[in-house]
């Protein structure tokens, strides 16, 4: 045995077992992949052994020696490749996507955050390269500086095609139509394996950017037939009522609903919010859910401006940042309103100085225009309380009646806060993440009552449409232990899905709020909600969303991944559960499999307008004028770069 390890195949054998076991444990140890029976653990285990013996087994047509420095060299390439996944995961509950890859202009603002994710017990994921390496240095000596044979790769390459094929078989038995209707990630890496995912997804990319060359107008037709006959009529009481309103929009970042009315240590953690949950003048949704993916914050800005989904992979803001839109900004625009965007981060973040110009953003008052000093700003920017406190005189700028979108950004992972700006203690769950998310909850709650009495003593508030949204989730599922310790009960696939609701909170000038409105909806209904109140006609534009206050909303909420939320049932993971007794439902229903069919349907669509970018062909109607982006420039004045209304 001694002698065959000594040998080049003796070391490769190792290293594919090394490979082989080092993945496996981090699928079980880090993933939460949602093995549900014997099939599906079994191929959990069984696909890294075809990547091992495909991509090392290119190692083996190096001469001599230099198969070892090639086996090291691919074996630590893909371990650092699994590794960068885990510490994706340990946030996202997703995996790194080619195009998550090209949004390199973000990386320099995520420093903190992923250092945050980076675990002591990490160090472990290298030791086998280290072992690896000794072994090669005590055994290269014993090695012929012969090429090996060419028969022996091809058997090791053609070894791994096969298995491939058998695992994609029978992941096929257990998942019909895998690679062709799935969309979510969890999937191929369970079926088919992290590498091979990867594989998968470059395919996908290349495929997506041939999708535009090869659109043409005909494919919008059935877009436009489709969002027409799903178009809500708007509710009469409502239709109209901020028509020449201003309308402030409020992100609440990484804000969950569960939030509200939640109290730590005897203490409401978000006072101001849960104040305006019984104003009378707020209409509430308790039942909203976000809709983002990769793009998250990005995510939620294209959904909450286009009423489009965002990409299955990667961010619309950064792969489709040249795309034609009919965005809400460019709609009011054209109707006689400014449009502006405030954010305490700088200007290229997510791509926003460019796609902000195809939305038709008039104003983008970046960290450029702000108080950026070292006590102002932590985490991802600008503390929100001087933020709000330093917008205000930006908005009494704006011409009116305006559009202004301001985007907090401290209540945002990794949850960081100074001791003196800290008023509420800390979670005790040992999870410092979720420990210190309430922290930073309860700061952006004293931020926006602040920010709210300035709207009211500037005269502001009572002539503007206020609305806030929570743009994604704060905690995901790697946190499970922590939050059932929170909330009391444990957390299902169902009851995660549950945890996906983010407030929506709207207030129209003149208006009785409804109180709590407990219609299920997302942020896909907001834009044709919003142009109704404005008196607008959502649906002469390409909306895949339907006016939260009419009676023919679609009340089913589509989740990126294919799964949906409705007040009756739900599905999750490809499960169907009775919303209320949290039961399995065995067998789906006709109307489950009807809602689940315009699931699809709506994000095939959605995906369809935004690869092949559709909008090009499309006029709204005879008013609309086409976005122009070299119209608009975005800066400070005075620092070399004007804004739209200073060359204007």
């Amino acid at each position: 045995m001694k002698k065959f390890l000594s040998t080049k195949t003796g070391f490769f054998t190792v290293m594919v077992l090394f490979f082989w076991i080092k993945t496996y444990i981090i699928y079980q140890t880090e993933f939460n992949l949602g093995v549900k029976n014997v099939m599906q653990q079994f191929l959990l285990f069984f696909n890294p052994l075809n990547s091992a013996l495909i991509f090392l087994g290119l190692a083996l047509f190096a001469k001599g020696k230099r198969i070892g420095v090639w086996l090291i060299s691919i074996y630590s390439a893909l371990s650092f490749l699994l590794y960068a996944n885990v510490v994706f995961y340990r946030f996202n509950s997703d995996f790194i996507t080619i195009p998550t890859l090209t949004q390199t202009s973000n990386f320099g603002s995520l420093g903190g955050s992923i250092a945050n994710l980076v675990a002591w017990h990490d160090i472990f994921y290298a030791l086998d390269i280290i072992i690896m390496v000794v072994f090669f240095i005590k055994a290269k000596g014993n090695w012929s500086t012969d090429r090996i044979k060419i028969r022996k790769p091809l058997i090791v390459l053609t070894s791994g095609v096969v298995l491939f094929v058998v695992n994609l078989g029978l992941a096929e038995i257990d998942r019909p139509q895998l690679l062709q209707r799935t969309f979510d990630r969890n999937y191929i890496v369970k079926y088919l394996g992290a590498y091979n995912f990867t594989i998968y997804d470059a395919v996908q990319s290349i495929k997506s950017s041939k999708q535009r060359v090869m659109a043409s107008s005909d494919d919008m037709t059935e877009v436009e037939n489709y969002t027409k006959a799903k178009y809500a009529q708007p509710n009469p009481e409502y239709f109209g009522k901020a028509k020449g309103k201003n309308i402030i929009k409020i992100h609440l970042e990484s804000f969950q609903t569960f939030l509200i009315d939640y109290k730590l240590h005897g203490e409401e953690v978000t006072p101001f919010l849960n104040s305006l949950v019984r104003d009378s003048d707020f209409t509430y949704f308790d039942n909203f859910f976000h809709q983002t993916e990769q793009g998250k914050t990005a995510d939620a800005e294209l959904i909450m401006d286009n009423s489009l989904y965002g990409l299955p992979q990667g961010s619309a803001f950064v792969m489709k940042g040249n795309n034609t839109y009919q965005a809400l900004p460019a709609i009011l625009h054209q109707q006689g309103y400014t449009t502006a965007v405030l954010h305490g981060d700088y200007k290229s973040f997510w791509n926003r100085d460019e796609i902000y110009k195809e939305f038709g953003v008039d104003e983008f008052f970046d960290a450029s225009y702000y108080d950026m000093s070292e006590e102002n700003v932590i985490g991802y920017g600008l503390k929100d309380k001087p933020f709000f406190e330093e917008s205000i005189p930006m908005l009494k700028s704006l011409k009116q009646p305006f559009y202004a979108h301001l985007i907090s950004v401290t209540h945002h992972h990794p949850y960081l806060l100074d001791e003196e700006d800290a008023t509420i203690a800390p979670a005790e769950t040992g999870d410092a993440s979720v420990d210190r998310y309430f922290q930073t909850a309860r700061y952006l709650d004293e931020a926006l009552e602040q920010f709210v009495n300035d709207l009211k003593a500037e005269g502001l508030y009572d002539d503007s449409v206020i609305l806030f949204y929570g743009d994604h989730y704060g905690i995901s599922d790697n946190h499970n232990r922590a939050m059932e310790e929170l909330i009391g009960e444990e957390i299902t696939p169902l009851k995660h899905a549950e945890l996906q609701r983010v407030p929506l909170m709207i207030r129209v000038p003149g208006v009785k709020g409804q109180g709590v409105n407990h219609e299920y909806a997302g942020q896909i209904d907001v834009v044709p909600t919003l142009l109704h109140l404005q008196g607008n006609k959502a649906q002469d534009y390409i909306q895949m969303g339907t006016d939260l206050f009419s009676k023919d909303h679609k009340a089913y909420v589509p989740f990126r991944n294919g799964d949906f939320m409705t007040e009756k049932f739900s599905k999750v993971d490809g499960v169907y559960y009775d919303t209320k007794t949290k039961e399995k439902i065995e067998e789906p229903t006709k109307e489950m499999l009807e809602i689940n069919e315009s699931v699809i349907r709506d994000l095939q669509l959605s995906d369809k307008v935004m690869y092949g970018d559709l909008l090009r062909f499309y006029t709204p109607n005879k008013d609309w004028t086409p976005v122009d982006p070299s119209q608009y420039t975005y800066g400070k004045p005075g620092t070399g770069k004007a804004s739209s209304a200073e060359e204007k």
